[in-house]
């Protein structure tokens, strides 16, 4: 734990910058491949992703800013780092690089080869390499891009006076426009006249199909990024709130906004364009409290709640009282059932409302779940974050992939979007089985039932496909998957963790209202941890591994508050650094004993 802003040459510690490999080759280039050597003289930021991670989603938007006033001085480099199989394959890289507007070269990396030359352990994590190729500076999790900025400035200054600073345009070539009706639309929702409403998430626009769900009737949205009474930015959920309003989880601007169907008018009922952090009003009136990400909305017990996806939590907006409140989840990353306020979520991304049930998408634990009438969440389908594959049969070993959505079906069970599957997937809570309705989809997000068919909404394919709900489920070959990470190799018995924090300069640990840090670890299976677990407030901590578990995952979330140092600035800026980490581990004869987590900083311990 460090409680002051690091020595300047802490950040310049001369640590040489590994090369930059991947064999699924360069994006974003016009089809040249770089070397590091090729990157001489600029200040490159490698920006450590995988497609999947609600957090590496805001680092892409916390970025545009920085890229755009430094575009002369600074690359970045995108690295993709799969968590998935599927994130794993080229085209849903390439796929991905569009649908999210990156505008910087990527460097497509499936087998981990230059994660693991870093080192890296977390989406997202960025890098600093300075214009002669060293390492300055590593940040894991979101909320870095204000130090990332005060480092660039310092690096341009120091490199511009010594004359190893580089200037001009950057290595990114932006790729050919395809002309489709949609562009990696997201959800879709059925009108009262019989018409599909679509979020083009892609172009940032809300799209009224005819029945037909290929004929435009109507574009809403200037199709350009924004805040403003005809923009959105990159909308994803829709629910009818009655037959003229369509409430829309208008997602990177972490707002909800209402539609007028009659109108076309587009008004906010709740968030303030700016992201939730820790330590940020949870309910209030819903203009006045921030929201972080909301992937989908459903009416539900006469509220709207909502797959607030960037918190990992259910929230719910009040529409005669115009207020939001957090319904479930901790902000903790995994999967907790429970009563709501104890529950965990990860990356909560689809909603439907079925009777006394509403049934929750749970991307990133690749699992189905549901809340009850009394608030309470359970499990139907998934066992945690890193098991996932394509396997029906029993719901206790049935496997999904990354599901974005969910849909109730008229005989009272409901279809799931498998998205990172291709598959549309069902559910029986009578019988407690999974089947498989329909594969070869490509990246399906979300599904509504008309009549006797299912649509689909293909995102990957910038479509609405129709379907007929089958009498009986196509038969898969069953399939299953661990992430694939490489465990780090530890001592049996006592292992310290260190979660390294170092303020960027100019700061200081924020100690006003009390202790600035804060730790929780946890472990899959709960055995593997016989002593250190729980949470505390020293960013190290000895903790004790059971020898009679010889593998399993550490859950460490770390969170620090510092602000600006500045004696002369009566209200300093203050910021919150936070990541959630699981790590691999396996128990091994002469492995380590000490496990360092780089927050912000870099890692000076190497014992």
């Amino acid at each position: 734990m460090n409680d002051s802003a690091p020595a300047r040459s802490t950040r310049r510690a001369r640590v040489r910058a590994p090369e930059l490999v991947g064999k699924g080759g360069w994006l974003n280039t016009g089809g040249t491949g770089y070397t590091l050597a090729d990157l001489r003289g600029r200040i490159v930021i490698l920006d450590f992703w995988t497609f999947c991670c609600i957090n590496c989603l805001h680092v892409l938007d916390e970025l545009r800013e920085l890229e755009e006033k430094h575009r002369d001085t600074v690359v970045i480099i995108g690295v993709h780092s799969p968590k998935f199989v599927h994130e794993a394959e080229h085209a849903a890289v390439v796929d991905a690089v569009e649908r999210y507007g990156v505008e910087h070269p990527v460097l497509d990396d499936p087998e981990l080869a230059t994660w693991k030359q870093y080192a890296v352990r977390a989406w997202p994590t960025l890098v600093v390499i300075d214009p002669e190729g060293y390492v300055v500076a590593q940040h894991a999790g979101e909320g870095h891009a204000h130090a990332i900025e005060a480092l660039v400035g310092e690096l341009e200054a120091e490199h511009a006076a010594k004359g190893t600073l580089r200037r001009g345009d950057g290595p990114y070539v932006a790729p050919e426009p395809v002309a489709t009706d949609l562009r990696f639309p997201g959800k879709a929702i059925v009108l009262p006249s019989g018409n599909f409403l679509v979020s083009d998430t892609t172009r940032h626009q809300l799209v009224e199909l005819a029945e037909d769900g290929e004929s435009v009737v109507r574009r809403i949205g200037s199709g350009e990024r924004g805040f403003g009474p005809d923009s959105f930015n990159e909308p994803q959920g829709l629910a009818l709130l009655d037959e003229n309003t369509v409430v829309v989880a208008d997602t990177v601007n972490h707002a909800l906004r209402a539609l007028d169907l009659v109108t076309g008018g587009v008004t906010t009922l709740a968030g303030t364009g700016k992201q939730w952090w820790q330590g940020s009003p949870t309910s209030g009136p819903a203009l006045e409290v921030d929201l972080s990400s909301p992937w989908d909305v459903a009416v539900f017990g006469g509220k709207v709640w909502i797959a607030m996806a960037g918190v990992h939590q259910l929230w719910t907006y009040d529409p005669e009282a115009r207020t939001v409140a957090v319904a479930a989840g901790t902000t903790n990353e995994g999967l907790v059932d429970g009563p709501g306020a104890e529950a965990w979520f990860a990356q909560p991304s689809g909603l439907a409302a079925a009777g006394d049930r509403l049934w929750v998408a749970d991307s990133e634990t690749s699992a189905l779940r549901y809340v009850d009438g009394d608030g309470a969440v359970h499990t139907a389908v998934g066992t945690g974050l890193f098991d996932f594959g394509h396997r029906d049969g029993d719901a206790e070993q049935a496997l999904l992939q990354h599901p974005l959505g969910v849909t109730a079906l008229p005989d009272g069970s409901v279809a799931v979007s498998d998205t990172y599957n291709h598959a549309l997937r069902r559910y029986d809570p009578s019988t407690g089985q999974v089947t498989t309705l329909a594969t070869d989809l490509r990246e399906p997000s979300d599904a509504v039932v008309v009549g006797d068919d299912v649509v689909v909404v293909e995102s990957a394919r910038h479509r609405l496909t129709r379907l007929r709900l089958p009498e009986e489920a196509v038969r898969v070959e069953s399939v299953a998957h661990r992430t694939q990470r490489a465990a780090t190799e530890v001592a049996g018995g006592g292992l310290r963790l260190d979660v390294v924090f170092q303020a960027p300069a100019g700061q200081k640990l924020d100690t006003r209202y009390g202790p600035s840090t804060r730790l929780l670890v946890s472990s899959t299976p709960p055995e593997l941890l016989a002593a250190g677990d729980g949470a505390g407030t020293d960013l190290t901590r000895e903790l004790t591994l059971d020898p009679a578990v010889t593998e399993g995952v550490l859950h460490v979330s770390a969170m620090a508050a510092s602000c600006d140092d500045d004696p002369e600035n009566e209200y300093p800026a203050c910021h919150v650094h936070q990541q959630d980490w699981g790590v691999p581990v396996r128990v091994a004869e002469g492995g380590a004993e000490r496990l360092p987590l780089v927050l912000a900083g870099l890692d000076e311990d190497g014992t």
